[in-house]
């Protein structure tokens, strides 16, 4: 008796064990493969997205494709790798940016004398400082969405392909912020 009741719970142990190490290599392929959670710290993304934001980032999309204009992506930082930023990618690879008079020009081989973005998620903020930049074969010149109020390619130049960890997908907290990230369209040329 003392037997069966020593082999069922040594089957009982064993399937526990299967059961915990399947969900935890299940988790840890998804947390380091397919998504991965970012908390936004600061205002530079107002007001779109705001600090103490939960949001989970797409780290697949970018195996597949490039990054495109609009897309809000969460990278790390050029001066130092260790720190991960949220920002709006504005210009692509091979394109110039121009950042003058409250505008954001963008120049490139449909467009070489430039289109002024459009950009109605800014709310009709215009964009201070001076920049101009003619991106390499694999950078992004990216911005945050409170111009004002954010440290970004303008400052610190372009952001290489190698260091975008993936597309924000969703807002997940606070709960009554929860909304899945759609990129925005510039129109023709862009």
């Amino acid at each position: 008796m003392w037997l069966t009741v020593f082999v069922g719970t040594v089957i009982f142990i064993y399937d526990v064990f299967k059961t915990v190490s399947t969900v935890l290599g299940v988790a840890f392929l998804i947390r380091f493969f397919l998504i991965q959670p970012f908390y936004v710290s600061g205002p530079s993304m107002e007001p779109n997205f705001h600090n103490n934001e939960y949001i989970i980032v797409d780290q697949v999309t970018y195996r597949f494709r490039t990054p495109h204009r609009g897309d809000v992506v969460v990278f790390k930082w050029p001066q130092n790798t260790a720190i991960s930023f949220i920002k709006r990618v504005i210009g692509l690879p091979g394109e110039t940016v121009e950042v003058r008079d409250g505008r954001v020009t963008v120049y490139n081989k449909q467009t070489p004398n430039g289109t002024v973005l459009s950009e109605a998620y800014l709310q009709g903020v215009d964009t201070p400082n001076e920049a101009r930049r003619t991106l390499g074969k694999d950078e992004y010149f990216v911005m945050g969405d409170n111009r004002h109020n954010s440290s970004d390619s303008r400052i610190w130049g372009p952001v290489a392909r190698h260091l975008i960890v993936g597309k924000v997908w969703v807002v997940i907290y606070p709960f009554s912020d929860f909304h899945s990230i759609a990129s925005p369209s510039y129109g023709k040329g862009l």
